[in-house]
């Protein structure tokens, strides 16, 4: 049965409480810009991006990354994999860079997102933004900011819908079956 532990409420004051931290770590929007990776991680990066605009009253930029070629699983035959396309229309070279993504769980999809993202320069630094973080590290990778962290049983799922794809806005933890 799936427990619902974000509403939209919740999922909108974390994008705001993010917002202002990341405005904060690096002393405002200057040589800031967002990077969402594909899927989730690019509509929690427009939002980002929206609420920096109402605080900052200017636009960060912000890209788009497909990490699908990047993947540790690709070719192991548990992953059919799509190629979607990659948009980052501006040099990341020694700008600040957040990743955003929706759920950080093993580490393993934010280490093939550094690894995508450093085909398109050298930024001067890269943080990562995460809406909920399960815990479960495989790999040695902390998100910047959180959302909300979400202590989960490794077996159990944790669904993040977005109204962008999904019709509303909530994160569902759902348990493994016993």
């Amino acid at each position: 049965m799936p427990q619902s532990t974000m509403n939209a409420q919740d999922i909108q004051r974390a994008i705001t409480r993010v917002a202002h931290e990341i405005l904060e770590r690096n002393k405002g929007p200057a040589n800031l810009a967002l990077v969402g990776i594909r899927t989730r991680g690019v509509f929690l990066a427009q939002r980002l991006v929206r609420e920096i605009q109402k605080i900052e009253g200017t636009e960060v930029p912000m890209g788009v990354l497909d990490i699908t070629l990047y993947r540790d699983d690709v070719g192991t035959g548990k992953q059919n994999p799509v190629l979607k396309k990659t948009e980052i229309p501006f040099s990341i070279s020694e700008k600040k860079i957040v990743l955003v993504d929706d759920v950080l769980f093993t580490g393993r999809t934010i280490r093939a997102a550094i690894d995508a993202l450093m085909d398109f320069g050298r930024p001067a630094a890269v943080q990562l933004a995460i809406l909920v973080d399960r815990g479960h590290r495989e790999l040695p990778i902390r998100a910047d900011y959180v959302g909300k962290n979400i202590p989960t049983s490794r077996l159990s799922r944790v669904q993040v819908h977005l109204s962008e794809q999904d019709q509303n806005d909530q994160v569902l933890v759902i348990k493994e079956q016993q």
